[in-house]
């Protein structure tokens, strides 16, 4: 199950409590103080793991305890430190506070190993053997151990691609991610056959490859979640390239395109930015006398429109299909 959100529930270790306590040996009468430090709280972090690729394990598990640090105890023994308490995350995943429903980002976990510490744990307290003075040799005083608070976060995973996928419900793109890569996503002849992001690794060849995120079919009014458009958008906002898929048979690519552009540009103003290409999909379902007619219409519209060109193929017959990779893969180059 492909889990993209969660809200959980995270605690650092209280330290240990420093202690009071005399030396005690035959023949050595007023020892002196020995009370040990109390040991520190563990502190919880988190790491990034490329063997995650959702966040299930945190959809049922809401709360993460680090351990607590140790007392002190006598001969001037420092308490043991608590366990830390570690929480491995998918490449990808943005780390949130929230604090009075304000929210801000504490991290963005993005690399493999990368690891980052969301809640530090209490210092312990001081023993009265830091407390001795020459006016006062037998100190009775020890400090607490600092108590931590809990925090609550929110985890949002945003996929790590290479390439995103852009169209209309049942423009053809996982039909397209079938053919281009091993991922095996649902396709079926009607709309929203996606229901949650897909990857697959494009091999350009043995050298070359790159990675292609399918979404859910963007409708207008994406942007504000509908057709639970804003869960989905998020997903592209690493890309480095887009890909604007396009139904040869759409009554007007040109506006299709438009549209499509308004709602990542509501939705994000910089995915306006990002470097794209214009594809039209399913040419196979044009009969072959009336292809040329009409791809160059689409493309006369383009040129006119927004000064650019298009892309034609057919996943189903593999048309076009070796140029578009080609054409993807000099582009990151350019964009990296």
């Amino acid at each position: 199950m492909f889990i993209d959100y969660a809200k959980i529930r995270i605690k650092a270790g209280n330290g240990g409590d420093g202690i009071v306590s005399f030396r005690r040996e035959k023949y050595v009468p007023r020892g002196g103080p020995d009370g040990g430090d109390g040991g520190k709280g563990g502190d919880v972090l988190a790491i990034g793991d490329t063997n995650l690729n959702t966040l299930l394990d945190y959809r049922y598990h809401k709360i993460f305890k680090a351990g607590n640090g140790k007392p002190g105890a006598g001969a001037k023994k420092s308490g043991a430190k608590g366990e830390d308490c570690v929480l491995r995350l998918p490449l990808g995943t943005e780390i949130y506070v929230i604090e009075e429903e304000k929210r801000y980002k504490l991290a963005d976990i993005t690399e493999a190993g990368e690891y980052v510490i969301l809640s530090k744990g209490g210092y312990g307290g001081k023993g009265n053997c830091n407390f001795a003075t020459p006016t006062n040799q037998a100190p009775r005083t020890a400090t607490l151990g600092i108590k931590t608070e809990e925090l609550e976060l929110e985890l949002v995973l945003k996929l790590m691609a290479d390439v995103g996928l852009v169209g209309f419900p049942n423009a053809g793109k996982s039909t397209l991610l079938s053919v281009l890569s091993a991922a095996k996503p649902k396709i079926a002849d009607y709309e929203f056959t996606t229901l949650e992001p897909m990857l697959g690794v494009v091999y350009v060849n043995d050298y070359q490859s790159f990675v292609l995120a399918d979404i859910p079919g963007i409708i207008e009014g994406a942007h504000s979640g509908k057709g639970l458009g804003d869960q989905f958008l998020r997903h592209i906002q690493r890309t480095h390239l887009l890909l604007f898929l396009i139904d040869v048979a759409a009554e007007d690519p040109v506006e299709a395109y438009n549209t499509l552009k308004k709602e990542l540009y509501l939705y994000d103003s910089f995915m306006d930015k990002k470097p794209h290409l214009i594809v039209i999909s399913k040419t196979d379902t044009v009969p072959p006398e009336e292809l040329d007619q009409r791809i160059a219409a689409i493309k006369e519209a383009f040129k006119k429109h927004h000064s650019e060109d298009i892309i034609a193929i057919s996943a189903v017959s593999n048309y076009g299909l070796d140029p578009l990779k080609y054409k993807i893969y000099d582009l990151l180059e350019q964009s990296r």
